[in-house]
């Protein structure tokens, strides 16, 4: 045991930790859990603001969103497989399920929300691959047949047809999109033993981050898009897209911030406790980034951005810049909820540490490369169904 290590043990014995305390078990893996599915849900939103809200100044970035969240949802359970010991047994789940636990649940949320997207993608890209389908040879020729649900027909009553399926899976897709991560704020809410955890508002919270974290990537993937392929961006689809990231955003820090506040003026017999862990080993991480720097500062930014005519330049150079520093923010409020919530005692008379080591099975390399695998997927899939393309398969401009 290294001298750091033993130093924190010493100190961590000292503040009254429990041996069973010691020690962080639900890491990085965790904590990027409800990151990802949080992108999944909030891709997905940006995408029925068009389809079921009829936002037309989102229309350029729709189709993108759904295959962004597609990106994501395929490797929203790598997280968890990793971070079990065994993980073959993930199907046990599925096969014996337990109707009174809550985790349960993921493995049916997850399939139906997937079945659900997959679906949708197909039927708002029917027109683009059947046109493909025409151009294309040999295997790709095939594929897109697959791909067009065996159906080349494009008649006006056929599209007609498509556009109402789609509505109506853009329509369900919403609230399950809602429980597929409001179910995991549901999870830690409802563990009753953390006091930092339970709380009512812990699902809301965790819905609220997922919204303006997908809207935030997709303002970030989308910019940086358009800038490598030599594209246009569409200025008033990246406005209305910053609007409704202030819009959500309000929200979402207002819940973080009353929840801390309620805790606070309750007062009950754990407030003690969390008072010493909030200025104490999450003060920084809390406070000072989450709070200071990832909350506040883009809080004003994006209120300027949206009440004041900025220049289209000025407007594209600031957007993905505060959008990453929204990333940041809801990563770190995953970081402080999951890593916080297990740094305290039992006993309620003290706090013990987690530092991440680089590789470890559940490190930082590992959840470096669980976040680059979407981006591969994305690239890959955008190979087949191109982003920004016409239902005739003519590239938009």
């Amino acid at each position: 045991m290294s001298v750091a290590v033993h130093g924190d043990a010493v100190a961590a014995a000292a503040n009254y930790i429990f041996p069973n305390d010691l020690h962080v078990h639900w890491s990085l893996m965790i904590v990027l859990y409800p990151y990802i599915t949080g992108l999944v849900a909030g891709a997905f939103i940006v995408s029925s603001l068009y389809h079921v809200f009829h936002i037309k100044a989102l229309k350029p970035v729709a189709r993108f969103s759904l295959l962004f969240a597609l990106a994501f949802l395929i490797c929203a359970t790598w997280p968890l497989l990793n971070h079990l010991g065994h993980p073959e047994r993930a199907m046990s789940m599925m096969l014996t399920p337990n109707p009174t636990s809550a985790m349960a649940g993921f493995g049916y949320i997850y399939t139906a929300y997937f079945i659900v997207l997959v679906l949708e993608i197909l039927f708002i890209f029917r027109p683009t691959v059947v046109a493909l389908g025409q151009k294309a040879t040999g295997f790709m020729k095939m594929l897109y047949s697959v791909l067009a649900i065996g159906s080349d027909n494009v008649s006006e009553r056929a599209l007609k047809l498509d556009q109402k399926i789609i509505a109506f899976l853009a329509a369900i897709g919403i609230p399950m999109a809602c429980v597929l991560h409001g179910y995991v704020g549901f999870i830690f809410g409802g563990i009753k033993a953390n006091p930092l955890w339970a709380t009512p508002l812990m699902p809301l919270i965790f819905l609220l981050s997922a919204c303006v974290s997908g809207i935030a990537g997709i303002i970030v993937t989308y910019i940086f898009l358009m800038k490598i392929s030599g594209r246009k961006i569409d200025v008033d689809c990246v406005q209305t897209l910053i609007k409704f990231l202030w819009g959500f955003f309000i929200l979402d820090f207002v819940f973080e911030m009353l929840e801390i506040f309620s805790h606070f003026y309750m007062a009950t017999h754990h407030w003690h406790t969390l008072e010493a862990l909030y200025s104490g080993p999450l003060f920084t991480s809390f406070w000072v980034a989450q709070v200071g720097v990832f909350s506040v500062i883009p809080f004003f930014v994006l209120m300027a951005m949206s009440l004041i005519k900025f220049k289209d330049s000025l407007l594209l150079f600031i957007a993905p810049i505060v959008s990453v520093m929204i990333l940041i923010q809801v990563l770190l409020m995953r970081w402080n909820v999951v890593v916080g919530g297990q740094l305290m005692s039992k006993s309620e008379r003290g706090a013990t540490t987690f530092h991440p080591m680089w590789f470890e099975k559940e490190g930082i390399l590992p959840a470096i490369l669980i976040m680059i695998a979407p981006v591969v997927i994305l690239w890959i899939i955008g190979k087949v169904l191109p982003f920004w393309m016409d239902d005739d398969g003519v590239e938009t401009a």
